[in-house]
């Protein structure tokens, strides 16, 4: 198990598994039938902002890759770590968090502007659960800002346009792409969409991704991606080595490169050994 500490737990009552929930402000209501990828991880990493169906994939996940808990807090570890990366050594100041998921603990903006109070974040997500505790997302220190917009990852020009009100793109940006990716399949063209992300910030900006491995564990992750994607609205494309490394095609990787995620400079021996099945780099652009 890392170091990463359990999220806040916010009271999220389970409506049952037929009811839709009204969203604030008139806004469309969402189906608590269908299990959703930001609420599975949210359950993974002991929240209660999850209903009975969130739970029930997330369970099925677990049965078929046990250490999947474990994993997922590796990828929160190495978000912490890679933030203080590029706030502390890189000096970045500007952040654009895309699948953001539910307020946990050591949030982007969190990390980031303990380090450099000046720092910039925009988070961006689709669930409108992810919506409704927004305002957590959004407690900046004075000297910086926080921003969030409700927008899916297919539609990256959308994504850049709102992400403008808060971001300067003349100055180096850090594009956190955070276990979303395998939510777009080969039809959506994953590697267009983060080409496009790329296109629009100047050098000096960074990726910084993770990805679900399938040739790691490949049997049980292979298992669970087949029990996700009967039971959740998101689709899952796990990918290999050489599929997840063409992301970073024509990047400056920082050291070690493209590791497991445990071994993305761990701070800890506990974090360095910690099961996960997850690909991740962070890479300059040059």
């Amino acid at each position: 198990m890392t170091s990463e500490a359990a999220p806040e737990a916010h009271a999220t009552p389970d409506h049952g598994p037929a009811e839709s929930v009204p969203a604030p402000g008139g806004a469309p209501s969402f189906d608590t039938s269908v299990a959703h990828v930001a609420r599975v991880y949210n359950y993974w990493l002991g929240g209660k902002d999850n209903f009975a169906a969130d739970r029930a994939a997330a369970e099925q996940a677990m049965a078929a890759y046990p250490d999947i808990v474990l994993s997922a807090r590796a990828n929160r570890a190495f978000l912490r770590r890679a933030v203080h990366f590029l706030a502390g050594e890189m000096g970045i100041r500007q952040f654009l968090d895309i699948g953001t998921g539910i307020p946990s603990a050591n949030n982007t903006h969190e990390v980031a502007q303990a380090v450099a109070p000046d720092s910039r974040i925009v988070y961006v997500d689709n669930d409108p659960v992810v919506l409704a505790h927004a305002r957590a997302l959004l407690t900046s220190s004075a000297g910086g800002a926080t921003d969030y917009i409700d927008a899916d990852l297919r539609n990256p020009e959308h994504i850049l346009e709102a992400a403008a009100r808060t971001l300067d793109f003349s100055q180096p940006i850090a594009i956190m792409l955070m276990a979303i990716l395998q939510h777009l399949s080969a039809d959506d063209d994953p590697y267009a969409t983060v080409a496009k992300l790329l296109a629009a910030v100047p050098a000096g900006s960074y990726l910084t991704l993770s990805h679900p491995a399938k040739d790691i564990e490949a049997e049980k992750m292979a298992a669970m991606a087949e029990r996700l994607n009967q039971m959740m609205a998101e689709k899952v494309t796990f990918r290999s080595e050489p599929e997840v490394a063409v992301f970073f095609t024509g990047l400056e990787l920082a050291e070690p490169g493209m590791v497991n995620a445990p071994r993305w400079r761990p701070a800890t021996a506990e974090e360095a050994s910690s099961p996960a099945a997850l690909w991740s780099g962070v890479a300059r652009k040059p």
